[in-house]
């Protein structure tokens, strides 16, 4: 029997992070030493009290079903938290989700419809694309290559890539896979069009937490943006909980009522007991946090100085943990050479939109982000 799929679903690529990730341990499952540089996900164990949270939860019986939209003291912490970074919302506009991957998905079918535009901000993360094109719509990119991955000085571009014909525009700062952290007056920027086009932003802010000497802003807080952002976020990176699939999305509420029916309809909700460990990472993990963050900085700056030595610069990040490598044209053949030759793992940054860079997560212990800079070095790949 020969099956026929739909063009929604063939006209998308499975992601080249997981990709990538999956040909790391088919190479460490034939014996090699893999120096694992392609994966966005802290290698901190999950702090102890989030643990211990989630397995109260279910020795008190917190396994069923919850409401669709997630349990009421789960919503009430985020509202809590969003109210520190200076956006109101109140439970009933947010929707907690098994993951920020989910949130973004569900906003995407709510708003994007065959032929409606959206506006991506390159590099920008792979599966934005996907989901766009998996709901219909078609794709606009705004390159800031040029500009070292900061949007500031990319403003223009931005303004002749949107239009009246714009429903949807997605901003991710802290950026994966730059690390950028975009400035006040770019967010205002994208204020000014959003507002002068009548478009819809979503603020990814899944790594606003993991920042190194900035504070970034919410882009929901500037005047006339609270009724026009969808406010996405998870527990995955800061609270290293990547497998426990917690993410949530405050934003209108009539965009909740509606994204709402494909929540119920697909994942009915979010896993009991790990959201009674995600109040828990929201209300008493702040310190766990902090030293995760620090450790990160200093991971940062070791892979840079690293690089420099090498005669390598790269656009310093300022936020999460990743930064791109220039390398050569054909970026695609760079990154399968360095995980055959040099047993070094990384991502394409054609797979973001940006061909001619390597996006590298430091994300890994001290000794391993040096063993995979000196082996890409040995193997002549910087």
């Amino acid at each position: 029997m020969s099956m026929e799929f739909t063009d929604r679903l063939t006209r998308v690529e499975p992601s080249a992070t997981l990709a990538i990730s999956a040909l790391a341990t088919e190479l460490e499952n034939e014996g090699a030493d893999v120096v694992d540089l392609s994966v966005g996900e802290p290698d901190f164990p999950t702090p102890e009290n989030i643990v211990e949270a989630g397995k109260d939860a279910m020795d008190a019986g917190h396994t069923g079903y919850t409401t669709s939209a997630g349990i009421i003291d789960l919503r009430e912490a985020i509202a809590d938290k969003l109210a520190d970074d200076g956006l109101d919302h109140g439970p009933e506009e947010i929707i907690v989700t098994p993951g920020a991957k989910q949130a973004l998905y569900e906003i995407v079918q709510a708003l994007i419809g065959d032929g409606d535009e959206v506006v991506l901000l390159d590099p920008a993360w792979v599966s934005y694309e996907a989901m766009v094109k998996m709901a219909g719509g078609d794709l606009t990119r705004v390159d800031l290559s040029d500009s070292d991955f900061q949007l500031e000085p990319a403003l223009d571009d931005l303004a002749d890539a949107v239009s009246d014909e714009t429903e949807l525009l997605i901003v991710n700062s802290p950026s994966n896979p730059t690390g950028a952290v975009y400035s006040d007056a770019a967010l205002e920027g994208v204020r000014d069009l959003a507002v002068e086009h009548d478009i819809t932003v979503i603020s990814d802010e899944i790594y606003k937490e993991i920042t190194y000497g900035v504070e970034p802003t919410s882009l929901g807080t500037l005047e006339g943006m609270a009724d026009r952002t969808v406010t996405v976020n998870g527990f995955s990176k800061a609270y290293s909980m990547t497998g426990w699939r917690l993410g949530y999305f405050a934003g209108p509420e009539e965009l909740i009522d509606q994204a709402g029916k494909l929540h119920s309809h697909s994942v009915s909700s979010a896993v009991n007991f790990v959201q009674h460990a995600g109040i828990e990472a929201l209300e008493n993990t702040d310190d766990a946090v902090s030293e995760m963050t620090e450790a990160f900085a200093e991971r940062r700056d070791l892979v840079v100085d690293l690089l420099e030595d090498h005669g390598v610069d790269v656009a310093v990040p300022e936020g999460a943990f990743y930064m791109m490598l220039p390398v050569d044209d054909d970026d695609q053949a760079w990154c399968e050479g360095a995980i055959e030759d040099a047993h070094v793992a990384t991502v394409p940054g054609s797979a973001f939109g940006t061909p001619g860079y390597a996006r590298i997560s430091y994300a890994a212990s001290e000794e391993r982000l040096e063993e995979g800079i000196e082996r890409l070095a040995e193997e002549g790949y910087l």
